[in-house]
């Protein structure tokens, strides 16, 4: 439902709506899309405000008109609190908005042209862009881009466009600028955001049973992220559903704003294109620009991948590879990238076929059908790169020619601190998402069965990865946002292999453990621990009644060997020098039960080799295709409450924990969209 007006035809409302039923379509013109989302204008309610914004936070304004049939739009504008935003104007001697760099030049009645007039499959416009099915042949995408406003406050924005015969059509939302505090303290000069990617209060709980351990109901220890003095719980439903994806679940914190499932850093759009929906600027984006800090973004996971791509990236599909990493690079000057660590390197690679089909012997994934080209727009609106089709790109060189040191493994990673700490530091340490924790220490520890298989048995753990990322962007005296995801607790969590994910956040903590170090030696750092969502619905249920080898014997057992409230007593792992189990294949393990889990043979015993990755070029033949199908000839078979084969992620609220400079705003119960300004006022006001 939208609320809109129309004027200009000499009738009164009343009337016009009279003859407009009875001549069938004659009034049918409406706007039927007005960005930023609002309550005003979905439902006529001013409150939630939905789109909020710090002082001179950039953002686009958009609306979808679709005219009277045959009647085309030719005049439109944007107008908040009665002011234009399609000319420069002043208040109380201050430029309030100046937008002659950021439009296209064609200038129609009362402002320029149209970022996309098109019709179905039809290409005009300046964006060259096309509309999505459904729209009549007349309708018009219309955005003012990277708009801002540094007045504090509610603020009513009015869309207005005018017909060809005269009659205006028009549209009311809203918005909120939230205020900085000024002087309010000392600010942190460096964030650390760790993000653990799915895990939930169950997940912490079972790293710190395995870690710790219990005696008589008593942790004999806390983990890293325990010890932190401030604990909240965070809401983490997407613009659209209660249950987020990894996209909006991390862009929500980083941006104060809400996206669709599947989007990074932009609002949905009625065009085809995926690149060119309205943006807003990111945190990294902001501060960049503000005080000239850097952005390191570190992870487990292919760098592609959801949760690092929503600290900089700027698309609704989060699964344009090409895209993304190319976005990565050529916009590392509007967002300070200094820092980029993970897996990933089969976007980097040049692939002058254009396809995968068969997959390049170098295992490069690089493509045009998911790269981009933007329009002028966007271009001269935002200052950013236009982009190119360039799947034969060569991009790990054009990093190095950039200033960037690069590390292929664990070896290299060390290496490029051996003539003292680089400016700038790229690594990719293997095709797709790097090898979880458990195979990894098991390739330490001499059985590398498995790290052999994936072809890239050198790789680093997420804490040798943090410190590495800390002293690169520690050199930046204006501070640092950085990004640090343990992003297989969410993956192990899908294929619900505990013994695997159990390990991945027990990484995590140690990695959390060097930050906090960190933090401790500069206090002017902020520390935060959350995740985007919880995944799988996992839950504690007890541990097995019967000893590892009777495991073994009867992998069929079943629930016959589930101990539960007392019969769970204390599980008693024996942790090995290098901070993680000997093995989690115990005498009365620990075991895990899953709320939202797909099919699955269950034998409660260590998958041997991890289930199949299907990001992977190159997946080892040894891994099981899904949970449906692993154990099916010695596990009992689980019956899940969902489709496919996977476990899916819950609505349940996740904790955040916080640490250092300004930790005291984050208890109680809030949105992930709250962080944001949290983070905001503590960067730019300060904390007392």
């Amino acid at each position: 439902m939208s609320f809109v007006s129309r004027s200009g035809r000499g009738l009164p409302l009343l009337a016009a709506t009279i003859l407009g039923v009875l001549a069938g379509d004659a009034f049918a013109a409406r706007i039927s899309r007005l960005t930023p989302p609002s309550e005003l204008f979905a439902s006529g309610e001013e409150s939630p405000v939905i789109a909020r914004f710090l002082p001179g936070q950039r953002f686009d304004l958009q609306m979808t008109i679709e005219p009277d049939p045959g009647r085309t739009i030719v005049s439109f504008d944007f107008i908040v609190d009665d002011q234009s935003t399609l000319r420069p104007f002043w208040v109380d001697g201050e430029l309030i908005h100046d937008p002659r760099a950021t439009l296209t030049s064609t200038v129609t009645e009362t402002g320029p042209a149209a970022t996309c007039i098109a019709a179905s499959g039809r290409t005009t416009g300046a964006s060259g862009c096309k509309l999505v099915a459904g729209l009549p042949g007349n309708a018009t995408v219309i955005s003012r881009r990277a708009y801002s406003n540094s007045r504090a406050g509610v603020h009513t924005l009015r869309a207005i466009a005018r017909q060809d015969d005269g009659s205006t059509i028009s549209a009311t939302g809203n918005f909120e600028i939230v205020g900085i505090d000024a002087e309010s303290g000392q600010v942190a000069k460096n964030i650390v955001i760790f993000l653990g990617d799915g895990m939930g209060a169950a997940h912490r709980t079972a790293a710190r049973i395995i870690s710790r351990g219990y005696a008589q109901g008593k942790a004999k220890g806390l983990l890293a992220m325990d010890t932190f003095p401030n604990t909240g719980m965070v809401m983490t439903a997407s613009l659209n559903s209660i249950v987020t994806d990894s996209a909006p679940g991390m862009q929500n914190y980083v941006t104060g704003n809400k996206a669709n499932n599947n989007e990074e850093g932009v609002w949905p759009d009625d065009t085809r294109d995926a690149f060119d929906n309205p943006r807003y600027e990111y945190l990294s984006e902001y501060l960049h620009n503000l005080q000239g800090k850097s952005l390191g973004v570190v992870t487990t996971a292919d760098v592609f991948d959801a949760t690092p791509a929503s600290m900089a990236i700027h698309t609704s599909a989060r699964g344009n590879g090409t895209g993304i990493v190319d976005q990565f690079f050529d916009d590392r000057d509007q967002t300070g990238l200094t820092v980029l660590l993970g897996g990933g390197r089969k976007w980097f690679l040049p692939n002058p076929s254009d396809s995968t089909s068969p997959q390049p012997v170098n295992g490069s994934q690089r493509r045009k059908s998911n790269d981009y080209v933007l329009g002028d727009d966007i271009v001269n609106g935002w200052g950013v790169a236009r982009g190119v089709l360039d799947p034969e790109r060569d991009l790990i060189a054009e990093f190095r020619d950039a200033g960037f040191r690069y590390a292929a493994d664990k070896t290299g990673l060390d290496a490029a601190f051996g003539a003292g700490t680089p400016d700038k530091l790229l690594g990719l340490f293997s095709y797709s998402n790097m090898n979880v924790a458990y195979d990894k220490i098991a390739g330490r520890r001499g059985d590398s069965t498995v790290v052999d298989a994936f072809g890239f048995p050198d790789q680093p753990m997420l804490d040798e990865m943090t410190d590495a990322a800390l002293k690169v962007l520690s050199k930046n005296p204006n501070g640092f946002v950085a990004l640090i995801e343990g992003s297989s607790i969410d993956k192990q969590a899908h294929l619900m292999d505990t013994d695997r994910w159990t390990l991945e956040v027990i990484e995590l903590d140690r990695a959390i453990a060097v930050a906090k170090r960190f933090a401790e030696r500069n206090p002017d750092t902020l520390v935060l621990v959350t995740a985007d969502h919880e995944c799988s619905g996992a839950a504690i249920i007890g541990a097995a009644t019967v000893s590892a080898a009777t495991l073994e014997a009867d992998p069929d057992a079943g629930k016959g060997v589930v101990g539960t409230y007392e019969a769970a007593r204390f599980p008693k792992y024996t942790m090995a020098e290098d901070g993680y189990p000997q093995t989690t294949h115990i005498d009365g393990k620990m075991l895990i039960g899953y709320g939202a889990n797909a099919d699955r043979y269950e034998t409660w015993l260590p998958n041997r080799f991890p289930t199949r990755d299907t990001q992977q070029p190159f997946p080892p033949s040894q891994s099981p295709a899904n949970p449906s199908v692993r154990n099916e000839s010695s596990g009992y078979l689980i019956t899940g409450q969902v489709p496919g084969d996977q476990a899916t992620h819950t609505a349940t609220d996740i904790p955040l924990s916080a640490y250092g400079r300004g930790a005291h705003h984050f208890n109680g119960v809030f949105d992930n969209t709250d962080v944001f300004f949290k983070i905001g006022q503590i960067a730019i006001g300060g904390a007392d």
